[in-house]
């Protein structure tokens, strides 16, 4: 026969376990809402015995926490190998736009462009950009465009040219376009392109016998 003492024991005895129960809960709770914010370090107790009836829920959590730190690794380490090969790519897609658009002093004062390929609206920027750096830090005055090495020439092609010579005109250098085929001519004459704004010349060649003997960049008459 039970007593009234052994009731309240019984009683406080359920009453602990039952806290228990909440505070690990809580845990599991705060553990959960934790991975929402990429928080996987934290583990709950693993010094739950084996009939524990949260034992069960306790090993999997830390498993799962396991698992999801273990990928969070792996797709950092991901990330990190992905834009040092952006990087790579960066820096090699800046060495071959140098490359693609080697601006060269051919004469005192005198730029030469040789454009090789076909000549987009992007290419088209990055050519003027550096072509207009460079007549400024190099103080050229005349600025040789050479397309020898473009064999089909649409209006968009020669537009860029057109914007080109303008900008090159804005900072007082003279354009000069040279290396125009008979192909490319009879195109520019079809489409009624208007390249007043720039001196076309045979060749380059032709273009530099101009400039021989001149030290001041002007033509030689």
């Amino acid at each position: 026969m039970s007593t009234t003492a052994d009731n309240v024991t019984s009683g406080g005895g359920d009453n602990e376990y039952a806290e228990e129960l909440l505070t690990k809960i809580a845990d599991v709770l705060l553990i959960v809402a934790g991975i929402g914010d990429g928080d996987y370090a934290t583990r709950l107790s693993s010094d739950l015995p084996p009939d524990h009836p949260l034992s069960s829920l306790f090993q999997g959590l830390n498993s799962m926490m396991d698992s999801l730190e273990s990928e969070r690794r792996k797709s950092e380490s991901y990330r990190r190998d992905l834009e040092d090969k952006i990087e790579t790519i960066d820096t090699q897609k800046s060495a071959i736009r140098e490359l693609s658009t080697p601006i060269i002093e051919v004469w005192s004062g005198v730029l030469c462009l040789p454009i090789v390929g076909v000549l987009d609206s992007t290419r088209a920027g990055e050519m003027t950009e550096s072509l207009l750096t460079a007549i400024v830090s190099r103080k050229a005055r005349v600025a040789i465009i050479d397309i020898t090495g473009i064999q089909v020439m649409d209006t968009g092609t020669a537009d860029h040219f057109l914007r080109m010579a303008r900008s090159v005109k804005l900072l007082g250098a003279q354009c000069m376009l040279t290396g125009i085929n008979p192909a490319i001519a009879q195109t520019i004459v079809h489409m009624g392109v208007d390249l007043s704004d720039l001196l076309t010349v045979r060749s380059l060649r032709n273009a530099l016998q101009m400039f021989v003997g001149r030290t001041d960049g002007t033509l030689a008459h």
